[in-house]
């Protein structure tokens, strides 16, 4: 059995609503049909498995006529194996696609997904993942240090590879382009790919050290998507940053299957199914489609992220990506990010299970230090060493003036 729960809202009857959804995601019928058999029924009909009722509403997530109470629970539905199989597509059909048309409902909310054991290996999952990030970067013992080329877009070529020669040089383990930047006029691929990876490569030569570069890659056509993909990873790249609401699930299981790069995902888009509290779905449930899709790196916001997302509903990110569907191996980098800079370090530490398993992704918290990139690296790594040691930053950053100017820029929390 697949699982889904269901938080659901209603002026009506919850039990009878489950029963409905359970009806209408299976068999499927309005009205006895021919050939529409118990025995049919019992092989591939949904089953409302539990119900907890939980507090009224007050008012309908989705405006509806008349006054409530509006009844709200969390129901466990179990849909056979046999009815969905081993593809996503019609599990996200089936399961989640179809519910929200139900008439009764005022609200609808997916909150979790128990996945069977049938599912273990029918998709390749993460490639590379934590160890392979690692492995790649050279880093251990700490989280590899990443950053964002900015300004996002309106750089050229060249001006986009000064910026990653200052950053490279600056002991940075990770470098990214905005998820907004793919293959603009002013600033082809080609032309990025060309200009950058040199730079990288030299680097490599001289130090022994290779900087991840993530290059985004993402295309509408995944034959365009995969020759982005080649240009990269022939030009000796290692990482692509995904768009993965934006290439669907097909783009990204052709992708997966094909590729040789570390995949990083953005996952912009997602907010517009999450944002309202009664409606949409968890993270917790929509990353487990791109895990076993195949994402190696998950982008995840961070300690008092610059938007919307609360820290509290980080953590839980956090806490998804890094738990097993099936192995270890299938937990994707978290990877933390948005208006990050050492400040955050402490609370992210503590609050993640004490774990330096992650990608923590700065912007203007390196690139806008003060005293340049290479400081603002130097200061993000200190802010994880004090973390991890106990010491609280003010003292750490009276013997590190990296950290103490940082402190002096970004401790309003504006500026980074």
């Amino acid at each position: 059995m697949i699982t889904l729960t269901y938080r659901i809202e209603t002026a009506g009857s919850i039990e009878a609503l489950a029963a409905k959804i359970a009806s209408d995601q299976s068999t499927g019928t309005f009205v006895a049909l021919p050939g529409e058999t118990e025995e049919l029924k019992a092989r591939v009909a949904a089953r409302v498995l539990a119900i907890r009722h939980l507090p009224d509403a007050a008012q309908p997530s989705i405006p509806e006529p008349g006054s409530g109470p509006f009844k709200r629970a969390d129901v466990d539905i179990a849909f056979p194996f046999d009815a969905i199989g081993t593809d996503l597509a019609a599990l996200m059909t089936i399961a989640i696609g179809g519910t929200y048309s139900i008439r009764g409902l005022t609200g609808i909310r997916v909150v979790d997904m128990k996945l069977p054991e049938e599912l273990r290996g029918a998709h390749p999952g993460p490639q590379f993942g934590v160890a392979g990030s690692r492995r790649l970067t050279g880093v251990e013992g700490r989280p590899i240090i990443g950053t964002i080329v900015k300004p996002a877009l309106g750089l050229r070529p060249h001006e986009t590879a000064e910026m990653v020669g200052e950053l490279i040089e600056a002991g940075v383990d990770f470098i990214k382009d905005d998820e907004k930047l793919m293959s603009p006029a002013y600033s082809p691929l080609p032309e990025r790919v060309k200009m950058i990876m040199p730079l990288i490569l030299d680097h490599e030569q001289k130090t022994g050290r290779k900087v991840m570069y993530a290059f985004g890659i993402s295309h509408a056509d995944p034959d365009q998507m995969m020759r982005n993909h080649d240009l990269v990873l022939e030009a000796g790249g290692n990482c692509a940053v995904i768009n993965i609401n934006s290439i669907g699930f097909g783009g990204m299981a052709y992708l997966r299957k094909r590729s040789g790069l570390v995949l990083h995902a953005h996952r912009n888009g997602w907010d517009i199914l999450t944002r309202h509290p009664g409606l949409g779905m968890d993270f917790k449930v929509w990353q487990q489609f791109w895990r076993l899709l195949g994402v190696d790196q998950f982008q995840i916001n961070g300690i008092a992220s610059k938007y919307w997302e609360p820290d509290d509903s980080f953590i839980r990110s956090f806490q998804a990506v890094t738990t097993p569907l099936f192995s270890p191996d299938d937990c994707a980098l978290p990877v933390a990010g948005s208006g990050q800079w050492g400040g955050q370090a402490p609370e992210t530490y503590a609050r993640t299970g004490r774990t330096v398993d992650l990608l923590y992704l700065c912007g203007g918290g390196i690139v806008s230090h003060p005293d340049g990139p290479g400081a603002g690296v130097r200061a993000v790594q200190q802010a994880w060493q004090a973390a991890v040691e106990g010491i609280p930053l003010g003292d750490f950053a009276k013997s590190h003036v990296e950290l103490a100017r940082s402190i002096e820029k970004f401790a309003d929390g504006k500026a980074a």
